[in-house]
This record gives C-alpha cells, structure tokens and sequence, in this order.
C-alpha cells in the first residue's frame, strides 16, 4: 500500500511538472503576439533556450540553495521512492524557469540574446533560490522569526510572491536598466504606437497559461492525498474575475481582456488553499483591476516600456496576491485561517526586496561588463540578428 502511495505521488507531481512546463509555450506565445513581427522569432528561441539555461542552472546550483539537495550521488539514491525526489525537482524547476521567462516579456525587443542568458543562469542559479528557501524551506530563521512574532509564518502556497512577484520586480530592474524601444517616446513626449503583431497568438498564449496554472496551482500539494478541490475552485473564480474586470476597465481590448484571467491567477497562487471562492473572486477582480490600471500609467505616463507589462502583471498583482492571502485567509472572510496579515506583508516586502536587489545586482552587472542593449541596426532589423538570420526573407518586415 505504501509503495503505491509513492508511486502515485510520483505520477502526480510528474503530470504537474509537465502541465508547468506546457505553460512555458504559453509564455512563449504571450510575448510571440505582442512582439512586432520582425521580433517573433526571436521570442520563441528566447524562451526555450532560457528554460534549458535554468534547468543546468537549477540542477547543479539553485536547487541545494533552496533546499539543501545535492544530486551528486549515486542513481540508485536518486532512484529510491519511484524517484519522487527526481520529480519533484522536475516540478519546482519549472517553477524557476518561469522567472526568466516572465522577465522576457518586459525586455523584448531590444535586449541582447547571449547577456540575457547569462542573467537567467544567475537569476536562477543564485537569486530566485535564495528566496525560495527563505520562503518554502525555512531557511535563515525568518519564518520562524515570523510565527514567533505574529503567531504564523509567510504561506505562499503556489508562488504569488515567490515565484511571480520575484520575477516581476526583477523585470522591472531589467526594463529600467534597459531603457525604452528606440521610437517607442519621442523628445515631445508623445507615444509611438507599437502595436501586438497577432491577437490569436496572444490569445493562444494566455489560455495555453490559463489551463497550465491549474497544474501549477492544485499540484503544488506535492502529493495525492494534498489535493484540494478548493484550489481548484478557487483558482478558477480568480481567473473568472480578473478577466471580467479587465474586460470591464480595459474596454473590451483584446490585450487587457486575455491578460486579466493571468492577473487573476497571479494573485490567487498565495491563498488559493485557504480563502472561500468569494473571496478568490474578489482578489482576481482586484488584480485585474490593478493590471489594467497599472499597465496604462507605467506604459502612458511614467514611459516606462515593459512591453509585456510583466511589472504590473506578475510584479504588482504577485504581491497583491501574497497580501490578500493574510486578508482573505482569515476565519473572519470566510478563509480556513492560520495566517498573519503581518507576515504575509513582511514576506511579500522581502521577496521584493530580493527582486530589485537581486534583478539591479544581476542586470547592471552585465550591462556595465558586456552590454545588455542591442545596437541601433540590430533593433531596427529585428531583436537580434544572430537568431534572426533563419528565417531572413526578402519578404520580413524592414522595421519602423
């Protein structure tokens, strides 16, 4: 009986592993039809070359970081338990590839391919796992520190903050370091249009992201008998609220209304395995809400040009969702409880904190070692000329 229990653990955080990293298409996808056309292919090889890089980076350094596990051993040890540890490693992987990937999305356009790979190996290798233990293996004290201090410890069950709010406040370092698309403001301070180069790719890419997150969300339990139709529900109200506030406040636009459902998600990762679906419902109208708001100012006003809006989207809506995880968590919203409003908001403020550190560190780094912006011809040919070279016609769009 005990070896079917393992067994079936292993198969169930296997199929999670694959749903998340189904979703990397999805990312993939997202950024495939909001880049002009001259930049696509240069998105799709971007996100499967990061996902390798951060699998060596993951397997040989990040991994014993977060936890402690050192694959330096024998394959019969590796084996034992049907391999769970293996798998389990296969799924949180995913997770941490996830960090360049939504990073992608802010830099498109202008950001030089070989720099960007380096960043993935040290954001994944180094700055993504030392939270990640902090967060989810009790490393340094803190979460100790945190149920001494306000009677529970920082919950993040399927990553608002760990996973999305770390990688969108690293992208928002890497954008700022990066500087606008050429063309993108002009000195009068008008704004040049840049508009998606495909609505059903876009759209392909979020639902590919939407169904994906319901393996990310439900099977971060990590076992079978730690599945929970409540996640599963929960994430779906959220998903539900994002998009129809989004559709609400966005007018209608196609971009805002497929990005409202991944709003919606984001946020409810923290407390999907405590809030009542009223509140998860709640929680992804708020990060739909706060998506399109806050998309519009960065892109409009303060000319901040993260392309895909991963800032606001992962960023902002990751650490809302860790917030709202101490609000709707509670007994008295409706939530199961055993969680601190105190150490949901200390726990999102650090994992902040890691990101733009960590994302400055990394970014400013190389920009000042070997360059991290493409030059004038290579951005106005297309993303970068190297990768581009494959599908050069005379029929490719010549650029702005």
């Amino acid at each position: 009986m005990e070896e079917l229990k393992v067994s079936s653990d292993a198969l169930f955080v296997l199929l999670g592993a694959i749903m998340v990293l189904a979703m990397h298409a999805g990312f993939a996808f997202l950024e495939l039809g909001t880049v002009r056309k001259k930049n696509q292919v240069n998105a799709l090889v971007k996100i499967l070359s990061d996902l390798a890089v951060s699998t060596i980076a993951y397997f040989f350094i990040g991994y014993g970081i977060a936890y402690g596990v050192s694959f330096f051993v024998g394959a019969d040890q590796l084996a034992v338990g049907n391999g769970y540890g293996l798998v389990k490693f296969f799924f949180l992987m995913t997770f941490a590839a996830a960090i360049p990937a939504i990073v992608s999305g802010g830099i498109a356009e202008r950001a030089k391919f070989n720099p960007q790979l380096a960043a993935t190996f040290l954001l994944v290798g180094f700055v993504y796992p030392f939270f990640e233990g902090i967060a989810w293996n009790g490393s340094y004290g803190v979460q100790e520190w945190l149920k001494t201090s306000f009677g529970a410890g920082f919950h993040d069950f399927a990553g608002s903050v760990v996973v999305h709010a770390v990688g969108g406040w690293i992208g928002l370092a890497a954008v700022l370091l990066l500087g606008a698309r050429r063309g993108r403001y002009n000195k009068e301070g008008r704004i040049s249009a840049h508009p998606p180069s495909s609505i059903p790719f876009l759209a392909l890419g979020a639902w590919i992201l939407t169904v994906g997150w319901f393996g990310f969300n439900v099977m971060s339990a990590q076992t079978v008998t730690g599945i929970s139709g409540l996640v599963a529900v929960n994430s779906l109200m959220a998903m539900v609220g994002g998009t129809l506030t989004a559709l609400w406040l966005g007018k209608n636009d196609p971009g805002f209304v497929h990005n409202g459902p991944l709003a919606g998600l984001v946020a409810v990762c923290a407390g999907s395995d405590l809030m009542h679906p009223i509140g998860a419902l709640m929680v992804g109208g708020v990060a739909g809400a706060l998506f399109v708001v806050m998309f519009t100012l960065t892109q409009n006003r303060w000319k901040i040009d993260d392309v895909l809006g991963v800032w606001p989207l992962h960023g902002l809506c990751g650490a809302w969702g860790g917030i709202a995880a101490g609000i709707f968590g509670m007994k008295e919203l409706g939530g199961i409880g055993g969680v601190s409003f105190m150490s949901q908001l200390i726990g999102t403020l650090l994992g902040v904190a890691v990101a733009l550190i960590g994302g400055f560190v990394v970014y400013g780094l190389l920009k000042k070692l070997v360059g991290i912006r493409l030059t004038h011809e290579e951005e106005f040919n297309g993303a970068d000329l190297s990768i581009h070279k494959i599908t050069a016609t005379p029929e490719r769009e010549s650029g702005w």
